[in-house]
C-alpha cells in the first residue's frame, strides 16, 4: 500500500473515533473512611468530556482535559529497500504505541453550592485511577472502570 493511501486510511480512521463515546463508572473513597461514593465520566476521543460525581448528597458536575495522551499514533519507514513489484521503494507503515502508566487528565468540578472539587486521573482506554481533593482538603482515592454496556 502506498505512503498516501495509508495516511488517508489512518486519517478515516481517526475521524471514525472522533464521534465515539465511552462511559466510565467512578469510584471515590475518602482517605479517612472506608464509605465509597460514586460518579460518572465521558470518555471522548477528543481528549474532555463531562465528568459528574456526587458525595454526600451533593453532585458535582464539570469536565476532564487531557494533559497526556494514553496512547499515540505514528508513521514509520522502513529502513531497508526491496523490489515491491513495481519497483524499489522504501517500505513503513502506522504504528500504535500506549503511553507508559497511561495517559492523564485534569478535572475540575463545581456543586450548585459554589464548591469544588478538583481531580488528577490517569488510565487507559479500559479504566485507571487518580485522587480528588474538595475544598477544605478532603482527599479522595478514585478507581475508573468502563461502565458495562446497557442490554
Amino acid at each position: 500500500m502506498n505512503r498516501t493511501l495509508t495516511s488517508a486510511l489512518a486519517l478515516a480512521a481517526l475521524f471514525g473515533l472522533a464521534g465515539c463515546a465511552s462511559t466510565y463508572q467512578l469510584t471515590l473513597m475518602p482517605r479517612d473512611s472506608g464509605k465509597t461514593y460514586g460518579g460518572t465520566m465521558q470518555g471522548l476521543a477528543s481528549g474532555q468530556g463531562p465528568i459528574t460525581v456526587t458525595i454526600e448528597g451533593k453532585t458535582y458536575s464539570g469536565t476532564w482535559v487531557e494533559s497526556a495522551p494514553a496512547s499515540t499514533t505514528a508513521w514509520v519507514g522502513g529502513g531497508a529497500y526491496g523490489y515491491r513489484g513495481w519497483g524499489w521503494g522504501m517500505g513503513g507503515g502506522t504504528v500504535h504505541m500506549d503511553t507508559p502508566g497511561g495517559g492523564a487528565a485534569k478535572a475540575l468540578l463545581t456543586a450548585p453550592d459554589g464548591s469544588g472539587l478538583r481531580c488528577d486521573l490517569r488510565g487507559t482506554r479500559s479504566g485507571g485511577g487518580g485522587e480528588c481533593r474538595d475544598d477544605k482538603g478532603k482527599e479522595y482515592d478514585v478507581q475508573i472502570r468502563l461502565a458495562a454496556e446497557p442490554k
